[in-house]
């Protein structure tokens, strides 16, 4: 990375490091949004902003809040427009971090408006409890729901939350998702050629059928997005897909600066996790200027993504997909044996990824460059010469501590392996 650029993460770094060492609690001077939010949810479980009380109106609130009583369960509905920039700073999993925080931790389902504001997320503490994330995702998918306003929509999540089969309701409205898009005819070439044509096809189906949003949602969390666990901003996986390394690397450093920020913003008195929030970020940085090539910048946003769930509280929340992180949060952990080896594998996985391995088919991964140029998945490369085959991009260790991924590039790891390969 040029010297103009690691200037401005040096200095932030620093500015952060001070933060954190001087800060001293204070008192606001005015009531912020979380502290509305959670004052409101300690006399009823539904906080509905002005913005949504034409959506939702006071007397669905009620039935909502009569529901929720009904089903014995620590359900919470949040729903504010929540814009880049604001006090969650537009991050559906930053809002559910904090008010769950706020409310004193401990067993808790959030639904909340989805960072874009067409869908909602689901978030539980502890994950996969009741399979809410799976529930409230689901919602978005039903035939019976999909167009409904949002109190219907609102009373069929808490509904299948309460039936506890979340993660099966959703794999079955998903499923025709997974169904693959035939070539409207032979052709002609080699494999990549095909590839050339029906990638491209298949993409422009789903954009113009409105499929895109599948690709972002997400199974929590505690996410992603986790989560609620962080989830990037599609475009940033369909860059490294597309194997753009220059537009990823872009939109890599975005991430990395909004990670600051956001760091940077937070409060020290109400953010367990910022200490482990900013050993993220400061990693993220060092792998950013070191970077070369996909499976690094890929790490960028690993660790990006484990810094946004760590200011949000999700500590359980699953990394990103193992077999290759752009493709996203990982829906579900999955055992895996590699080919060759007769040990298994503990692994998050995407929802394609995962339906792969149950499938006994090979998954689509990131490659890496071996010592002798071969180019071979990421994780077949000896640990002690990629932190990202060691780590699994958090798959294969804890998400805090010496072994984490932060951990092993805070004692120099990654270092070590960039000088070995010039």
């Amino acid at each position: 990375m040029s010297s103009d650029r690691k200037g401005p993460i040096a200095a932030l770094v620093a500015a952060l490091v001070l933060v954190l060492v001087s800060a001293l609690p204070a008192a606001a001077a005015t009531t912020s949004p979380v502290d509305v939010i959670v004052a409101a949810l300690r006399h009823s479980p539904v906080y509905i902003d002005p913005a949504y009380t034409g959506s939702v109106p006071p007397a669905d609130q009620r039935r909502l809040a009569a529901q929720i009583k009904a089903t014995g369960l620590p359900i919470k509905v949040v729903l504010i427009p929540l814009v880049k920039g604001d006090s969650f700073n537009g991050d559906s999993a930053t809002l559910a971090g904090l008010v769950h925080s706020r409310l004193g931790g401990g067993d808790m389902i959030a639904i909340t408006t989805d960072s874009y504001g067409d869908l909602l997320d689901g978030t539980e503490w502890p994950y996969g409890k009741h399979q809410a994330q799976q529930a409230v995702s689901a919602v978005g998918f039903l035939d019976s729901t999909k167009n409904a306003g949002l109190s219907v929509r609102l009373a069929k999540a808490i509904a299948l939350i309460k039936q506890g089969d979340g993660d099966a309701v959703y794999d079955k409205a998903t499923a025709r998702f997974d169904t693959p898009t035939p070539a409207p005819g032979p052709v002609k070439g080699g494999g990549d050629s095909a590839a050339g044509v029906v990638v491209p096809l298949v993409v422009a189906v789903l954009v113009l059928a409105g499929l895109g949003r599948l690709l972002l949602v997400r199974r929590r969390r505690g996410g992603g997005t986790a989560a609620e666990p962080f989830a990037f901003p599609q475009a940033v996986f369909a860059a490294g897909r597309a194997a753009d390394e220059d537009e990823l690397r872009q939109r890599a450093e975005a991430e990395v600066l909004s990670l600051g920020e956001a760091v940077q913003a937070a409060d020290p008195a109400t953010v367990p996790g910022l200490q482990r929030a900013l050993d993220a970020y400061t990693a993220a940085g060092t792998v950013l200027d070191g970077s070369r090539g996909l499976p690094d910048l890929a790490g960028v946003l690993a660790l990006v993504s484990s810094g946004r769930d760590a200011l949000a509280g999700h500590l359980d929340a699953l990394p990103l997909c193992f077999f290759d992180p752009l493709h996203g949060r990982a829906d579900r952990r999955v055992t895996w044996r590699p080919l060759g080896r007769r040990d298994q594998l503990d692994v998050a996985a995407c929802a394609s990824c995962a339906t792969a391995v149950r499938d006994h088919r090979a998954p689509e991964v990131l490659t890496g460059t071996a010592a002798d140029g071969r180019r071979v998945p990421y994780f077949e490369l000896p640990p002690d010469s990629s932190v990202w085959a060691a780590t699994g991009y958090g798959s294969l260790v804890d998400a805090d501590g010496p072994q984490s991924m932060a951990g092993r590039i805070a004692r120099g790891d990654f270092s070590q392996h960039h000088r070995r390969r010039i």
